[in-house]
Order: C-alpha cells, then sequence, then structure tokens
C-alpha cells in the first residue's frame, strides 16, 4: 500500500472515529470548561491533531480514548490559563469560579453523565425549536452544517447561523451544564423529547423535496431515542417515545415504492415490515407509561401487531386516541381520531367530526385535512366533492411525492367499488 493510500485511510478512520465518539468527547469537554461552543472547538482541535499525528504513529487501539484525552488535556490547559490570567486581575474580582477536574479521563458512567448533560443543554427551552433541532444533530448526531442543511432543505448558511446563535444563546443565558431536578425536569424533558420527535418525523415524513422519506434522519433520532432511554432508564415517557419510533420505523421499508412513490399504509407489504424494530418497540412500550408519547406508541402497536390491515382494531386505536386528546388537545389528533372512527364506526360518522375541524386556525394550511376529508367523501360515493378536496389537498402539499399521490386520488375519485 502507498503513502497515499496509508494516509487517506488513517484519514477515514480519524473521521470515523471521530462521528462516533464526537458527542461523548463534546460532553466530557463541557464539564470542564462550561461552554459547549468552547467544547466543540477544542474537540474539533483533537480531531485535527489525530488527523497530524496517527498517519505517522498510526491509529491507536482505543482511538476514542485518545480522542478524549486529548480533548480533555487541551481543556484544562484553557481553564488553567483563564484561571492564571484571572488571579493577574485579582484586584477587580475577576476570577473563574470552577476548579479543574483531574486530568485523568472520567470512568465510563461519569462519561454518560456528561453525555446526558449535553442532551439537556442543546435540547434548552431558551433556544427555538430550529434551534435546538440543529445543534443536537450538530453536537449529538455528528452531523455537518452541510448534511443538517440538505435533510431539512435550508441553506448552509441558514443552519450555521442556527448554530452559531444557539451557542451564543446559552452562553448568555448561562445555562449550567447539569441534569435538571425537580420541578424543571418534566418541562426540560419535555424539551428533549420534542426535538427527537421532531427530527423523527422530519425523516419520516418529509414536509418538503422531491422525497416522501430521509432514512438517515429518522436512524439519528432513533438513535438519540435510546441513548435517551438508556441514560434515564427510569423515566416511562422515554421509553414511551423510543416504542413509538421504533414502531414507526419498523414500516420505513414497505413506505415507498421502487421508485420512491408513497405506498399506502393499507397496501403496504407487511413482510417488508422490520420485525426486530417491532420487537423492540414492544419491549420499550411495556416500560411506558400512559404520556403523550407513550399512548402514540400504543396507537402504533396495535397497527404492527395487525398481520394484515383488515385485521387492525381501530376501535382501540379510536380509544387510545380518545385518551389522547383528554391528555393533549389538539386538532390534528381529533383529525386523526376521525380516521379511526372511519374505519370502525363507518364515514359517516367521522364525516361529521372532519366537518367540525374545517374552522380550525391551525388546519387551515394542513393538507391532510382535505385529504381526510377527501377519502371519506370519496367512500360516501361523492365523487366530485372528493375530487376535489384532493385538489386542494394536493395544492397545500409541499411535498412532491405526498403533491403526486393526491393528485392521483383525485383522477381516481369515484372508481372504488360502489361508488
Amino acid at each position: 500500500m502507498t503513502a497515499g493510500h496509508t494516509t487517506a485511510g488513517t484519514a477515514d478512520a480519524v473521521e470515523t472515529v471521530f462521528r462516533i465518539e464526537s458527542a461523548r468527547i463534546i460532553a466530557g469537554v463541557t464539564r470542564i470548561v462550561r461552554d459547549v461552543g468552547i467544547a466543540e472547538e477544542i474537540a474539533q482541535d483533537a480531531l485535527v491533531a489525530a488527523l497530524e499525528r496517527w498517519p505517522e504513529s498510526g491509529v491507536p487501539d482505543n482511538p476514542g480514548a485518545w480522542l478524549m484525552a486529548t480533548a480533555k488535556h487541551r481543556a484544562i490547559d484553557l481553564v488553567r490559563r483563564k484561571e492564571t490570567y484571572a488571579r493577574k486581575l485579582a484586584e477587580v474580582g475577576r476570577r473563574l469560579e470552577d476548579a479543574p477536574p483531574p486530568p485523568e479521563p472520567a470512568d465510563p458512567e461519569d462519561i454518560d453523565d456528561d453525555l446526558l448533560r449535553l442532551i439537556f443543554t442543546a435540547c434548552h427551552p431558551v433556544l427555538a425549536a430550529p434551534a435546538r433541532i440543529a445543534l443536537t444533530l450538530r453536537l449529538l448526531g455528528g452531523l455537518t452544517t452541510s448534511e443538517i442543511a440538505r435533510a431539512f432543505l435550508v441553506p448552509e448558511a441558514t443552519v450555521a447561523q442556527r448554530i452559531v446563535r444557539a451557542k451564543r444563546a446559552l452562553a448568555k443565558a448561562r445555562v449550567p451544564f447539569e441534569v435538571p431536578y425537580g420541578s424543571d425536569r418534566a418541562d426540560r424533558l419535555s424539551s428533549v423529547l420534542e426535538v427527537i420527535y421532531l427530527v423523527f418525523n422530519e425523516g419520516y415524513s418529509a414536509t418538503a423535496g422531491d422525497d416522501l422519506v430521509r432514512p438517515a434522519l429518522c436512524e439519528d433520532a432513533l438513535r438519540l431515542a435510546r441513548v435517551l432511554a438508556n441514560l434515564m432508564p427510569g423515566e416511562p415517557e422515554v421509553h414511551g417515545l423510543a416504542a413509538l419510533l421504533e414502531f414507526q420505523a419498523s414500516r420505513i421499508p414497505a413506505r415507498t415504492g421502487p421508485d420512491g412513490e408513497p405506498v399506502l399504509l393499507a397496501d403496504q407489504n407487511r413482510a417488508k415490515w422490520n420485525r426486530m424494530l417491532i420487537r423492540r418497540g414492544v419491549d420499550a412500550l411495556h416500560r411506558a407509561g400512559r404520556g403523550p408519547y407513550s399512548l402514540q406508541a400504543a396507537i402504533a402497536a396495535c397497527h404492527a401487531m395487525a398481520t394484515r390491515y383488515e385485521d387492525t382494531d381501530w376501535a382501540a386505536i379510536a380509544a387510545l386516541y380518545d385518551q389522547l386528546l383528554a391528555l393533549c388537545p389538539s386538532p390534528v389528533v381529533e383529525l386523526n381520531r376521525a380516521v379511526a372512527v372511519s374505519m370502525s364506526e363507518g364515514p359517516a360518522a367521522a364525516l361529521k367530526l372532519v366537518d367540525a375541524l374545517t374552522g380550525e386556525p391551525a388546519l387551515k394550511s394542513y393538507h391532510l385535512l382535505p385529504s381526510v376529508r377527501g377519502e371519506l367523501l370519496d367512500r360516501l360515493g361523492r365523487a366530485a366533492e372528493a375530487r376535489e378536496e384532493f385538489e386542494r389537498a394536493a395544492a397545500l402539499a409541499h411535498n412532491v411525492r405526498e403533491r403526486e399521490l393526491l393528485l392521483g386520488k383525485a383522477a381516481r375519485a369515484g372508481s372504488r367499488p360502489g361508488s
């Protein structure tokens, strides 16, 4: 093997190791410097050091530990330099509050604690949802700015600004690097779960672009949910979210056809559903509670347990939506419940529920409202009205694949048996 190939191979190894270990490294360094922005810079410095040294010295036996130790030593040096500077300015009372921790790497459990702290910091509610998502994918997902931009179909500069502003906002707000306890814990955990859920949803049903599904985003969110479940085994709603994502991810191979076209739930080849993910979902559901994500997971389980679409327990799903509505009222949940009612009680009963939602401001631009209404009208034999609803839904849809699906439904309205 030539030297060029060796160097290239080492660089690939460094990049791979850093992608896997970056979240733990940033978390460990943040505990020392108390600033996620500075911590990420130091982690990047460790990456550069590896790129410079490993081609000559070879890849260490434990490359993750090497990167962690290098980053922590640099962090400790930075803290010591700041402390020295602070002592020189003691007369004006400027001094660092935190003493540097021991230079020895922390044990694995301590690193896990740091990782949990980093998750809560990146998802702090002081940040807007888009900033939380971008920062979480950057620090915990190991994605580059360009990768995040491609995933969400936004300019790279926009993502870069979100990340920079998020770091500044955390520093300005003096957000502590800690796991919250007491009354603050529930709200903070809700913010973390929301970020993971939003990332997964964007991958599962892309809001815009040419592809219906972006599996890489689903994988990132699922990995974060599993990490969080391992770090917080006593939180039922964490397991509820993990269960929901496992069930949803199990269907991904069957959700699109050979050319990327959407395949409706009724038409999916259930042999393609990932049974291992379904088993993982069932295991997580056993540890879940009765919160919003847990109830959604129970609904997803009803679909997963049905061998055929015709075997789906729609009455149970409608009852679960009743519980979800009681817990967190939402017009979107009401719309989903109406779909379940249409399958258990018939389209006429469901149409009354959907018609009651047409004046909801939150659903004014929601393409699934006219889509569901079109389905119900078509089943009732009102083809012309159904066609109008499908066309209106298509005009509201931003995803190309969904728009094509809805236009196809409009063209076929009135062709179902009995209509």
